[in-house]
C-alpha cells in the first residue's frame, strides 16, 4: 500500500516493585522510524534523525512543555503502573 506512517508512543518502562527504575518514554516515528524521542532520565529530547534533530531542537525550547513531559513519569506511569500492578499481584 502506497503513503505515510506517523505515529507518537508513550511508554512507561521499570522492572523492579518500588518503581524506583521507571522511565517515561514518547517517541514520535514515521515510516517506522524513530525521529526524535523523550526520556525521562533524560529531561529532554534527543533527535535520532536529521528531522528529528529539528524537532527535539522546538520541543527543547518549550520549558513548559519538558516540564509536563518529565511529570508524565509520576502522573501517568507511576499511578497507572501501581492500578495495573495490584490487579495482577491480587490474582496471584
Amino acid at each position: 500500500a502506497d503513503g505515510y506512517y506517523q505515529y507518537m508512543t508513550n511508554e512507561c518502562v521499570y522492572s523492579t516493585s518500588d518503581y524506583s527504575d521507571m522511565v517515561y518514554l514518547n517517541s514520535y516515528s514515521f515510516n517506522k522510524v524513530v525521529d526524535v524521542q523523550f526520556n525521562s532520565t533524560v529531561g529532554k529530547y534527543v533527535g535520532l534523525t536529521e528531522f528529528g534533530v529539528k524537532q527535539a531542537e522546538y520541543f527543547n525550547k518549550d520549558q513548559a512543555y519538558l516540564q509536563q513531559q518529565k511529570a508524565y513519569v509520576d502522573t501517568f506511569c507511576r499511578s497507572n503502573a501501581q492500578i495495573l500492578d495490584s490487579s495482577v499481584r491480587d490474582k496471584t
